[in-house]
């Protein structure tokens, strides 16, 4: 198939998404129209369209029992317990720090990046009325940490990224261990850097939590510590434990330590439900990538590269900057990315882990466009207004395109010593 009919599937994705239509029928529409227009018949076009969302299918599973951990941890009040005590233990004068790092756990721990920004909004909102903060100053800290998070989190950006490389999941995290805390200190910069113009916090209106009936902080934090540590089992000793077992065991483990067994069903009735979401976007996802996937875009990409002494690494990062671009989400942009250029980036002598690795942290530079969730519900968090929205966007690209440049250093310095 002619790569002329996937980038014109593409297209017609992202002028639909940007018209406000379903993301999943978007891209579902997208890939009928980019298979017709790149020369195939109609049965073809579907059989690779159902192929692409076969691909996905095993990882679609592993972010749906992911939901277990991601709904104890906010359904109990563990996540507000983290932020708060990272807050209050830094204290206000390192308060921007404390946000950031907030930020940073939580989506690290395997809460979604807007869910995490959502939940330490009210606390940020409290800190940055009596530092006299702007919105924009304490949005952006909380967007840093989140995104040197999610590249290091069983989320299901990362997730999706190591099933469709058949590599461990526990160490497609821990490669980006470093870009994530060097990540972390060009966050705070920028953060620190931004000037404080822009409205001031002045009010609270967002409802704040009842801190008084949080669980304690260790309660909270060892659900997510078990996950880990079953997932560490593998690169650690050989043992797999599959992370469809390690996260709802981390879960489970979490609940029944902070004695939370009453809001068991109610943390799994949440969990699903944003995981469900997330599932039916990658049903959409995966019907184009089923295109992608069998057009020669991928070959279009690797001679364009192929004159740069670097080319070979830079498939990974730049597909996935790209995918995330066209959906603006980190896990459509990954899991695009990944279905599509997989075999490509194999075939290139990229490791498995590594070519996750990149994409997972490429799909973090454009997730923020204004045509996905993402930069809404942030916006939302802080009653921020779309004009001032706008601006932070090149601090959030800054931020993303250093994460996914320092995973290409680490690569080719692991390249070197190996």
């Amino acid at each position: 198939m002619t790569a002329i009919g996937a980038i014109i599937g593409l297209f017609v994705s992202v002028i639909l998404i940007l018209k406000k239509m379903n993301a999943a029928y978007s891209l579902i529409l997208g890939a009928l129209i980019g298979g017709l227009a790149g020369g195939i018949p109609l049965s073809q076009t579907v059989s690779y369209m159902v192929e692409g969302v076969k691909d996905i299918s095993p990882a679609i599973i592993r972010i749906l029992t992911a939901g277990v951990l991601s709904g104890v941890l906010i359904k109990t009040g563990a996540a507000s317990r983290i932020a708060l005590t990272i807050i209050k233990t830094l204290g206000e004068s390192k308060s921007l720090i404390a946000l950031v790092l907030s930020a940073f756990l939580l989506t690290a721990i395997g809460v979604f990046i807007d869910v995490a920004v959502i939940t330490v909004a009210p606390i940020a909102l409290s800190i940055g009325k009596e530092m006299k903060y702007s919105k924009m100053k304490v949005l952006l800290a909380m967007i840093g940490g989140g995104k040197c998070g999610n590249i290091i989190s069983p989320n299901p950006n990362t997730i999706i990224a190591a099933e469709n490389f058949n590599a461990s999941l526990s160490s497609v995290m821990y490669v980006n261990l470093i870009p994530a805390i060097l990540g972390l200190i060009l966050s705070v910069w920028l953060v620190k850097l931004i000037s404080n113009k822009g409205e001031l916090i002045t009010t609270e209106s967002i409802e704040q939590e009842d801190f008084s009936r949080l669980p304690s902080f260790w309660s909270s934090i060892l659900g997510p510590v078990v996950a880990i540590v079953l997932l560490a089992l593998r690169p650690l000793t050989g043992i797999v434990i599959d992370p469809l077992i390690a996260l709802p065991v981390g879960g489970l483990a979490g609940i029944l330590a902070m004695r939370k067994g009453k809001l068991l069903r109610t943390s799994l009735a949440y969990g699903l439900e944003k995981m469900s979401v997330i599932a039916v976007l990658l049903i959409g996802t995966g019907t184009i990538a089923g295109i992608i996937k069998n057009s020669t875009l991928k070959e279009v990409i690797l001679s364009g590269l192929t004159n740069l002494s670097l080319g070979e690494s830079l498939i990974a990062p730049i597909s996935g900057a790209l995918m995330s671009a066209v959906t603006a989400s980190t896990t459509a942009g990954a899991t695009l990315a990944s279905a599509s250029f997989a075999d490509v980036i194999l075939a290139a002598g990229i490791s498995s882990v590594w070519g996750a690795a990149m994409i997972n942290s490429g799909a973090t530079v454009l997730d923020h466009l204004p045509h996905g969730s993402f930069f809404h519900a942030t916006a939302g968090s802080v009653e921020m207004t779309l004009k001032e929205r706008l601006k932070l966007i090149g601090y959030e690209t800054a931020i993303g395109g250093s994460l996914a440049i320092l995973t290409v250093i680490c690569y080719l310095l692991s390249k070197n010593l190996l």
